[in-house]
């Protein structure tokens, strides 16, 4: 330093000791600089004191000598010790070069920085929260200072400010906020632990409310809670805690519909994340429990994200059980929120609103802008981020397009938990029954991927399937919709829609009026395309129909009445051109029918055929049971058609009897001897008025080669009394004795033709098949 140069006021012995490399020299300077700023003080001679401050930050404190900047850095502390209160008038003068040191390559003249600001806040008091800003962006530096003397100092200075803004009201939140959400991204532990601290003081003082600046912020808190640093993540749960203890305060005043969008980005983290970002998750999770509570509809326009974020946690395993059980509390909330009148038009809806106004959409779009940058710099590979459906406020409109969207698209994913699926599946049942309307405009899509998780290999996914097929099926939405149903279906198939009239016209197979409307209530458009696409699967899908077809049928019994069921699917097998698959699709109803509980009542229907819907029904079933001859007799028995099934068994004698044929008489036999026919069992006592079933059951004992089936119908047939009364009365005058020969509604020569007919078709079938052209010999190899 030239020193000739004339820095009076300062003397030159002040002016050597500034430059002095000892500090012992430069404090006895500072000691006359602190005098000399007194006496100005005293004269209020506000120009020198400017002057002298002055020439202490341009020629000592940024003057390129080290020892120089030193002794300009200790007079610029005792310059406002000296001014006292009257610093305030000065700080800018005082603070703005000793910040510039703080960037100084030399750890001690940072240290010494550090130590020359302490002073001067120390004096200056409140008077520097105006330059909070500029004092928290060079703590937030020396934060991460290397030098442990340095970091050390800046705590000091750290403190000392934290307790000025604690003391005082007249902190500017507003101002400070933009810093803070600029530096809280920051990826340096030190750093990030000086901002929580920060944070966390703020959000303690009763004058300042940081909760209204949460939005800002709250992203990089859950960015910072994934540090690797257990401290920090500690500090930065219980800031959190302290928010959300305050949101469940005032929830009036949060900013619920600002903050879902980080939420549901947070919430979603991949399998293979380390264990910091599953705190992230289970926070944001609980978070999210909070506000769906909290803030109710509001957050349904952001559904679909939530959605997103909540279904994947539910198959998450006891390792991460807190997760799973705030996940499910979750959807479960947010399932509560849909109710019927959002199945209400959007346009209905936006008529009772104003326009959301410029401002609240710019500032929503900013915040957007702000998430996607920060979601880019944290490396989010799968994250789904979605824009509210509406952005007015006054009325909250469910985003079922991209809720139905994410169900979709969860169903359509392999790697999809059972929990989760489970989870879907009840999400579009609740939809189906809450907003009919609007669901049905998706069924088309839905109903594909529906069909085929019913392959599913856990029997509770496929009852929550089979309740969203039911209620597709019976809702009375569907009943309006009825273009493009059939799109997708076999031109060759003529349905025949349960309800008795086509077009306004009875129904007429032949010459007889048949298939009459079921008793039960009628199905919708969609029923029936769900029972042709279902057997066209179990056609598909042999492996299915053995393992589950029953279960599947028995649960369809239930949700949609029995005899819809199986009114609709023997209409279908009835024109079903693979003749092999629609005898075992017809064995496999007979046995459900004969077996299952669930069909009880439909038994009791059939057991006495006094109605003409009944006799309907039965015709209906005859006509596809004609597939598979055994299941066509089993009927006759169930209905107490006892002549006509002996009238059967003796046409049995010109079919091809085979080992599955035997088989199947087998476990007829086995089914006679069931409760299901006690009643027949019963009525073998009464040889007089039923010898056509005596004479039935023989006809299936003479089937029979000699085995265990044989041996068990013969002993029972041995019980029945008087076989002297078993010959059969041919007088015309005599009194009828099968009560079905009776029967107005059924004619029974013609069921004798249409039997014929389907069996002549399936040895033509097995003809071409096997190539043979002649009746093949019935040899058996038993």
């Amino acid at each position: 330093m030239n020193t000739e140069k004339d820095f009076s006021p300062l003397t030159p012995n002040i002016v050597r000791a500034l430059n002095d490399k000892l500090y012992e020299k430069r404090k006895v300077a500072a000691l006359e600089i602190e005098k000399l700023v007194r006496e100005f003080v005293a004269q209020n001679n506000s120009a020198q004191i400017r002057h002298v401050i002055q020439i202490l930050a341009t020629e000592f404190a940024l003057s390129q000598h080290p020892h120089s900047r030193k002794g300009g850095l200790i007079g610029l502390a005792a310059c406002s010790i000296a001014l006292g209160k009257d610093s305030g008038l000065y700080l800018k003068e005082l603070i703005d070069p000793v910040l510039t040191c703080f960037n100084d390559s030399d750890s001690r003249l940072r240290y010494y920085a550090c130590e020359a600001l302490y002073n001067i806040v120390k004096v200056a008091r409140g008077a520097v929260l105006p330059h909070f800003n500029v004092l928290f962006d060079g703590l937030s530096k020396l934060a991460a200072d290397p030098d442990p003397n340095v970091k050390s100092g800046s705590e000091l200075l750290d403190r000392l400010l934290k307790d000025i803004v604690t003391e005082s009201n007249k902190f500017d939140l507003v101002a400070f906020v933009p810093l803070l959400r600029e530096r809280i991204y920051s990826n340096n532990q030190y750093a990030r632990q000086f901002i929580i601290s920060w944070i966390h003081v703020l959000e303690s003082v009763p004058d300042i409310n940081l909760l209204d600046y949460l939005p800002e912020i709250l992203d990089g808190l859950f960015q910072i809670l994934g540090d690797s640093s257990k401290e920090i993540r500690r500090m930065c749960e219980v800031v959190l805690g302290e928010f959300l203890k305050e949101i469940k305060k005032n929830p009036s005043s949060v900013k619920f519909a600002e903050m879902a969008n980080i939420l549901v980005i947070h919430c979603q983290v991949s399998d293979e994340s380390k264990s910091t970002n599953d705190l992230i998750q289970l926070t944001s999770m609980t978070w999210m429990r909070e506000f769906i509570q909290l803030a109710g509809r509001v957050v349904l326009p952001y559904s679909s994200g939530i959605l997103t974020a909540v279904l994947p946690c539910l198959s998450y395993d006891d390792r991460k059980k807190s997760t799973k059980e705030a996940a499910s509390a979750c959807n479960h909330s947010l399932m509560k929120l849909v109710t019927p009148e959002d199945d209400e038009d959007d346009e209905e809806s936006q008529t009772k609103t104003s326009p959301p106004c410029d401002e609240t959409l710019k500032k929503e779009g900013d915040l957007n802008d702000s998430l996607n940058e920060s979601q880019e710099s944290v490396g989010f590979s799968n994250i789904s981020f979605f824009t509210p459906a509406s952005s007015d406020r006054s009325v909250v409109n469910l985003d079922l397009d991209g809720i139905v969207q994410v169900l979709d698209r969860h169903l359509h994913d392999s790697s999809t938990g059972m929990m989760t699926r489970i989870a879907v599946l009840k999400w579009l049942y609740h939809l189906y029954i809450k907003t009919p309307r609007k669901m049905f405009k998706h069924t088309d899509s839905l109903f594909p991927m529906l069909l085929k998780t019913l392959s599913d290999e856990s029997d509770e996914v496929i009852l929550k399937d089979l309740e969203v097929l039911a209620e597709i099926a019976s809702s009375p939405a569907g009943q309006t919709d009825t273009s493009g149903l059939c799109d997708n279906l076999d031109n060759k198939t003529e349905l025949h829609i349960p309800g008795g009239v086509r077009d306004g016209q009875p129904m007429v197979v032949g010459s007889k009026m048949t298939d009459l409307s079921p008793s039960t209530p009628s199905m919708n458009s969609y029923f029936y395309k769900f029972m042709i696409n279902l057997l066209k699967r179990f056609s598909l899908e042999r492996k299915l129909l053995e393992v589950r077809g029953a279960f599947i049928i028995r649960q369809l019994c239930l949700l949609l009445h029995a005899e819809n069921i199986f009114h609709s699917m023997a209409d279908i097998l009835l024109k079903e051109e693979d003749l092999k698959f629609a005898s075992t699709m017809v064995q496999t109803l007979n046995t459900i029918l004969l077996t299952s509980a669930e069909l009880f009542q439909l038994r009791n229907q059939l057991k006495d055929l006094r109605s003409q819907e009944s006799c309907a029904l039965f015709c209906c079933l005859y006509r596809s049971w004609c597939h598979n001859p055994v299941a066509t007799v089993s009927l006759c028995f169930l209905t107490q058609n006892y002549r006509h099934a002996y009238d059967l068994i003796q046409k049995f004698g010109d079919l091809e009897v085979t080992v599955d044929f035997l088989m199947e008489v087998d476990k007829l036999v086995q089914l006679i001897e069931s409760p299901i026919f006690t009643y027949l069992r019963l009525q073998l006592l009464d040889v007089e008025h039923n010898p056509y079933l005596i004479k039935a059951l023989y006809g299936l004992l003479m089937l029979l080669p000699q085995s265990q089936a044989f041996q068990l119908l013969s002993h029972r047939l041995s019980c029945v009394p008087n076989p002297e009364l078993m010959r059969t009365v041919e007088d015309p005058k005599a009194p009828v004795k099968d009560k079905r020969l009776a029967q107005p509604h059924i004619d029974y020569n013609e069921l004798l033709q249409h039997f014929d007919r389907v069996q002549s078709k399936h040895l033509e079938v097995r003809h071409q098949r096997t190539g043979r052209s002649e009746h093949p010999d019935r040899k058996l190899m038993l």
